[in-house]
């Protein structure tokens, strides 16, 4: 099993570029389980055009993220789940990858979500969101920093996440679904002994 340290320390806005990335995770996710390092990796994804980019630009960039993505997971069993397992189950594996990367997107899933799953409160809207923005803008100086237009590109991407995992059925929607964690999921977080991390997918056995 892989050792890794839970999500990063410090917060980062590079989610604006670096998004929900499914079928990139798939490919790089499935090159990876094939022992393959991350140069042989972007090699094979530049040559045969594998993300489907009209240039090869981003594919460097966006490859690394999701390896280190993968490597976050700290799970050999997940990361198979993410590069063989149904679109759906897959789905909330990548979006537990992501809370593994990244700080901002542990906290908004842990702290906003789960909590919102937890008093069984439902209700999903700008003001929420908002909020919880607004609570790490005074208690961190990073995230004060951020632009306007960043912030609102987080909150877009932060949403899209919830569309992505079915949370949530549209970005005008303002009802969280009450979900069912995969089992997959469920064993992976378990075997990590990550357990903060099953409120964000409304699971509290």
């Amino acid at each position: 099993m892989i050792n890794m340290v839970v999500a990063n320390r410090l917060y980062n806005s590079s989610l604006t570029s670096e998004q929900f990335l499914f079928y990139e995770m798939r490919i790089v996710s499935k090159q990876y389980l094939e022992g393959k390092s991350i140069d042989e990796i972007i090699k094979d994804i530049k040559a045969d055009n594998l993300f489907q980019y009209p240039t090869e630009r981003k594919m460097s960039r966006i490859a690394r993220a999701c390896q280190r993505r993968v490597l976050a997971l700290g799970n050999e069993n997940l990361i198979h789940e993410l590069a063989n397992a149904s679109v759906e189950v897959a789905k909330q594996v990548n979006l537990y990858a992501m809370m593994r990367y990244s700080r901002l997107v542990r906290e908004f899933m842990t702290d906003l979500i789960g909590e919102k799953y937890r008093q069984q409160e439902f209700s999903y809207t700008r003001k929420d969101i908002n909020g919880f923005f607004s609570r790490l803008q005074e208690q961190n100086d990073d995230v004060a920093a951020w632009s306007e237009q960043t912030v609102m590109k987080l909150k877009q991407v932060l949403t899209k996440c919830l569309i992505e995992t079915e949370m949530l059925d549209s970005i005008k929607d303002t009802t969280l679904n009450p979900i069912f964690i995969s089992e997959e999921l469920e064993t992976g977080i378990r075997e990590n002994n990550d357990l903060t991390a099953l409120a964000a997918f409304n699971c509290f056995r």
